[in-house]
C-alpha cells in the first residue's frame, strides 16, 4: 500500500508539472490579454488540451495516493511538482538546464528522502471526527485569514507574494486533508456516500480558493518569495494535518537531526530553483 501511494504521489506530481508546463506554453503562444477571448484562444491550442489533461490526472493520482498511503507521506512528495516542471518545461522551451539548476534538483530529490525516510510516516486512517475536523478548520481558515490580511497591509511585493503564497499552502495541504477523508468514504462507501459527505464539497472549495491564492501570489511578487513559502508550507501543513486529524506517527527524538537536515537541503534547492525556473519558462525572460 505504501508503495502505491508513493508510486501515485509521484506520478501525481509529475502529471501535475506537464500540465503546469504545457499550460504555460499555450499561454506563451496566444497574445496577452484576459477574459473570454483568451480562453477561446487557449481551447483551441492543444498544448493547453494536454496541460488541462496533465493537472486532471494529477487530481486522480492524488487521490489515489491519499487513498493508499498517509497524508503525512502523500503531500510532501508533491514537492517533486517543481524540478519535474523544470525538466518538462526545458524540453518544450528547447533549452538547457544548467549545471547549478541539475546540483538544485539533486538537492531537493536528495533532501525530500532524507526528510521522508528518517520521519517514516505511518498511519492507516482516513477519517476524523468533528471533535478534530472543528478546530482544524478553525485554525487553518484562520491563519489563511491572517495571511491575506498581511499581504493586503504590506507594501513589500516579496513579502505579500511569500504571504499569500503560505495562504495557497495552507490551502493546498488542507484540501489534500479534505480529499482524504473524501475518497476514503468512496473507497468504503461508495459514490452515493462520497456525494453525501460534507468532505467531498469542502475539498472542492478549498481547492479552488488555494489556486486563486496561488495566482495572486505569483502576480505580487518575485517566486524567490512565493516558492519557498509554497513548497515547505505544504509539506509542513500536511505533516501536521496528518498528525492531529487522523493519529499519523512519525518518528521524532535524534530522527529531527535529519528531518532538519533534510529541509534545509529542500529549502536550498528550492532557492537555487527559483533563480533558474523564470528564465527556462518564459519566453520572455
Amino acid at each position: 500500500m505504501i508503495v502505491l501511494a508513493v508510486a501515485c504521489a509521484v506520478m501525481g506530481a509529475a502529471s501535475n508539472a506537464v500540465g503546469t508546463a504545457f499550460q504555460r506554453k499555450a499561454a506563451s503562444a496566444v497574445s496577452r490579454g484576459g477574459g473570454l477571448g483568451l480562453m477561446i484562444a487557449l481551447v483551441r491550442r492543444p498544448a493547453w488540451s494536454i496541460g488541462i489533461a496533465g493537472v486532471a490526472g494529477a487530481a486522480i493520482f492524488q487521490a489515489l495516493a491519499l487513498v493508499n498511503g498517509p497524508l503525512a507521506l502523500v503531500q510532501p512528495l508533491f514537492i517533486l511538482e517543481l524540478p519535474f516542471a523544470l525538466l518538462v518545461a526545458a524540453r518544450l522551451m528547447h533549452r538547457r538546464l544548467s549545471a547549478a539548476g541539475w546540483w538544485a534538483v539533486s538537492g531537493m530529490v536528495g533532501g525530500l528522502a532524507l526528510v521522508l525516510a528518517a520521519a517514516a510516516p505511518s498511519g492507516a486512517r482516513d477519517q476524523a471526527s468533528m471533535v478534530r475536523w472543528l478546530p482544524v478548520l478553525a485554525l487553518t481558515l484562520g491563519a489563511i485569514t491572517v495571511a491575506v490580511v498581511l499581504a493586503r497591509s504590506t507594501h513589500s511585493s516579496l513579502c505579500r507574494a511569500a504571504t499569500l503564497a503560505l495562504a495557497a499552502a495552507i490551502g493546498n495541504a488542507l484540501t489534500a486533508a479534505l480529499m482524504k477523508s473524501a475518497t476514503g468514504v468512496l473507497a468504503h462507501a461508495g459514490f452515493p456516500a462520497f456525494l453525501r459527505t460534507w468532505q467531498t464539497y469542502g475539498f472542492a472549495l478549498a481547492g479552488i480558493g488555494a489556486v486563486l491564492l496561488l495566482e495572486n501570489s505569483l502576480q505580487a511578487g518575485a517566486l524567490i518569495a512565493s516558492q519557498p513559502a509554497l513548497t515547505i508550507g505544504d509539506a509542513t501543513m500536511s505533516l501536521f494535518l496528518g498528525v492531529t486529524l487522523f493519529g499519523e506517527e512519525v518518528r521524532t527524538g535524534w530522527w529531527l537531526l535529519p528531518e532538519l537536515a533534510g529541509a534545509l537541503l529542500i529549502l536550498w534547492g528550492v532557492l537555487r530553483l527559483t533563480r533558474v525556473v523564470p528564465h527556462l519558462i518564459d519566453p520572455n525572460q
